[in-house]
């Protein structure tokens, strides 16, 4: 065999070595960002495990669980680009004109992913003013409502009350309502009728506010006396009384429906009634007292004459 046939064989050689070098390097470069992201993701969620054991509060830890997740995302995301880099290295793509057209190609990208970069910068300052945390009930809007399952900078993902998810991309997130952020209020609005006496019905407002707060179920949710704000208006079949209580967060709804469920069997065994809706037709009154007879008048309608009692209704005949 002639020296021209060994140095093909030798460059052939040299070729697929130099491809399945590459190929290595490739696979190896793929393992260490894969290795690299799981560990740290397993860190980030020791950490904050360990840091939710030292925290009594269960609002810091909401907090730290948000963060948490959050920090998971961008592990994931920047140690996923440095390995596309590294990738594209090893294959003999020169980074240098990426990186600089990146420039350009980013100028004319950011115009159209505007929505995009505002959804990222409007998460990052949602997490850092601690607005939104898991596990919290907010409101985004008229449509948005629900509680925190999952937040990232690029969305935060809702379940509503009827079970349906909500994913709410940042940027279209004008105002936070947070429900369940420190504590909240019960307000509660009952209405009885004219006759009875507001001292009596606010009094036994307040004496099963009391008893239910005395209770051991609900004296770690309760966390202030019942605050009887008084007579809050005049409606047009029922005075409306409004109570209201300082719960823990996310406990409202539950005190209120079991404080009306008791209010309403305080009230039927008082004897005051939770009157129906009703019209009432007045007449006028003078300032003497005298008041004018209230005038009714029966209109026959011409096209619907009366029958005779002994008559009955004939079908015409054709």
């Amino acid at each position: 065999m002639n020296a021209d046939v060994w140095n093909s064989l030798l460059l052939r050689w040299g070729g697929l070595g130099g491809v399945t070098s590459t190929a290595l390097r490739v696979v190896a470069i793929l393992l260490a960002a894969w290795l690299a992201i799981a560990v740290l993701q397993r860190m980030i969620r020791l950490v904050r495990l360990r840091l939710s054991t030292h925290l009594h509060d269960i609002e810091a830890q909401r907090r730290a669980e948000t963060l948490g997740r959050a920090l998971r995302y961008i592990v994931a995301v920047v140690i996923s680009a440095l390995a596309f880099m590294l990738v594209l290295g090893e294959m003999g793509i020169s980074l240098a004109p990426i990186l600089g057209a990146a420039g350009v190609v980013g100028v004319a990208v950011g115009f159209g992913a505007q929505s995009l970069v505002k959804d990222y910068f409007n998460g990052f300052f949602l997490l850092l003013e601690n607005q939104i945390r898991v596990g919290d009930v907010v409101r985004l809007s008229e449509r948005h409502a629900g509680l925190v399952e999952e937040m990232t900078l690029r969305y935060v993902r809702l379940r509503d009350y009827d079970g349906h998810v909500h994913y709410v991309p940042n940027g279209s997130i004008s105002e936070v309502i947070n429900m369940t952020h420190g504590f909240a209020q019960a307000v509660c609005d009952v209405g009885v009728a004219y006759r009875e006496n507001a001292d009596e019905v606010l009094e036994v407002m307040r004496e099963v506010g009391e008893a239910m707060r005395a209770e051991e179920a609900f004296a770690d949710r309760m966390l202030d006396a019942t605050e009887i704000v008084g007579v809050e208006r005049w409606d047009d079949s029922a005075v409306i009384l409004r109570a209201r209580f300082k719960v823990s967060a996310g406990q409202q709804w539950t005190v209120r429906r079991e404080y009306l469920r008791r209010l309403k069997a305080a009230f039927d065994a008082r004897g005051i009634e939770i009157p129906y809706p009703h019209l009432t037709l007045y007449a006028g009154e003078g300032k003497d007292g005298s008041a004018p007879a209230f005038r009714t008048q029966m209109v026959r309608d011409p096209a619907r004459p009366t029958l005779a009692a002994n008559d009955t209704p004939r079908p015409e005949r054709a």
